[in-house]
C-alpha cells in the first residue's frame, strides 16, 4: 500500500515575500529556492499565478490570523482551567487518603 504524499502548504505572505525576494537585484531564482527549500517549479507556478491574478493570487484558506489567534487563546484558557481543576482534585484526594 502506498502512502499519499503530503504536500507542504505555504502562506500567501510567504509566497509574496518569496516573489519579492526573487525580484531583488543580484539574486537568482536558484539561490532563493535553495535558501527557502522550495523547488524551481513551485516558484514558477507561484510567479505564473501572480502574473495572471495579481493581488487576487494566493487567497489562502479564508481564515485570518486574528481569528486563529482568538481561537487558540480560548482553547488555552480552557486547558488551563482543566489543569487547575485536576490539580485541586489531586490535592483533595491526597488529603482524603491520609
Amino acid at each position: 500500500m502506498t502512502k499519499k504524499k503530503r504536500y507542504k502548504r505555504y502562506s500567501p505572505e510567504f509566497k509574496r515575500e518569496t516573489l519579492k525576494r526573487t525580484a531583488e537585484e543580484g539574486i537568482t531564482d536558484v539561490e532563493v529556492c535553495e535558501e527557502l527549500g522550495i523547488s524551481a517549479r513551485q516558484l514558477r507556478r507561484w510567479r505564473d499565478e501572480y502574473r495572471l491574478l495579481g493581488d487576487e493570487a494566493f487567497p489562502g484558506q479564508g481564515k485570518s490570523r486574528d481569528e486563529e489567534l482568538t481561537k487558540l487563546k480560548r482553547e488555552l484558557a480552557k486547558v488551563k482551567q482543566e489543569r487547575d481543576f485536576l490539580k485541586d482534585a489531586a490535592v483533595f484526594f491526597a488529603k482524603e487518603s491520609k
